[in-house]
C-alpha cells in the first residue's frame, strides 16, 4: 500500500512502499521535467518542486564555485543536478549543484557515470530554504560524497566527511581560499547588486587571496 503526505509549504510530495523500480521508472518520466527533484531513500520517495529563492541561490553559489575554480586554475567537471544513486544501497538524490574536482579527470570522458563503480561528486551543493522530508545527508554520507555545501537563506555550511559522518569545517577543503563566511558575504551582496557585477567583483576577491597566498 503506498501512502502519500503533501507538505505544502514546501512544495513537496511524500510517498512510502515505493519500489526503486518504480523509482528508477519515475526518474526516466521526470528526465525532461527538470523543474522537478526527486529523493529515495530505501522505499520513501520525495517528489520536490524548487521555489524560486532555491533556484537563485543555487545559481549563483554554484557561478562563486566556476569562478573560484577558473581563477585558481583547478579543473572541474560541472554536471548540475546530476542523479546520484546506488541500487545496492537503496539510495538515491539529485544535489542543487554537484562538480568533480579531485576526481575530474577520472570522469572527464564519462558520458554515464555508475556510482557503484565510477567515484561520487567530489563537492555537492545544497540549497535548504525549505527542509526535506528525508535526510539528505544521510543520502550523501552512504554515497560517499567528500563534501556538501548547505545554505538555509542566511548561512552556509560547509561539511567534510570524516570517519562516516559530516563535521563543519570554516572553509572549503577542495577549495581552502574560500571561507563560508566570504561566500555568505557575496550571497548578501546580491541583493544590492546585479549578478554580472558581482561575480566580477567576486573573482577580484579570489585574485586578491591567491596573490595574499603567493
Amino acid at each position: 500500500m503506498i501512502t502519500t503526505t503533501l507538505t505544502e509549504s514546501a512544495n513537496r510530495v511524500l510517498l512510502e512502499n515505493i519500489s526503486w523500480q518504480t523509482y528508477e521508472s519515475l526518474l526516466k518520466d521526470y528526465e525532461e521535467q527538470p523543474g522537478f527533484r526527486l529523493t529515495y531513500d530505501r522505499g520513501k520517495l520525495e517528489i520536490m518542486t524548487p521555489l524560486a529563492p532555491h533556484e537563485g541561490s543555487k545559481k549563483l553559489i554554484g557561478r562563486f564555485v566556476e569562478a573560484a575554480t577558473e581563477e585558481l586554475n583547478v579543473e572541474i567537471r560541472s554536471l548540475g543536478s546530476l542523479t546520484c544513486k546506488r541500487e545496492d544501497l537503496a539510495r538515491g538524490l539529485e544535489p542543487d549543484q554537484c562538480y568533480y574536482i579531485q576526481n575530474e579527470r577520472v570522469v572527464r570522458e564519462l558520458d554515464q557515470i555508475d556510482l557503484s563503480q565510477d567515484p561520487p561528486p567530489d563537492l555537492a551543493i545544497e540549497i535548504d530554504i525549505t527542509s526535506s522530508s528525508i535526510n539528505r545527508l544521510d543520502i550523501y554520507v552512504a554515497l560517499g560524497v567528500p563534501e556538501v555545501w548547505r545554505y538555509n537563506g542566511s548561512r552556509l555550511t560547509i561539511l567534510r566527511l570524516e570517519g562516516g559522518e559530516y563535521k563543519e569545517c570554516d572553509r572549503s577543503p577542495t577549495l581552502p581560499q574560500l571561507p563560508s563566511s566570504e561566500v555568505v558575504r557575496f550571497l548578501e551582496l546580491s541583493k544590492t547588486m546585479g549578478e554580472t557585477s558581482l561575480i566580477r567583483l567576486f573573482r577580484e576577491w579570489v585574485r586578491s587571496q591567491v596573490q595574499q597566498g603567493e
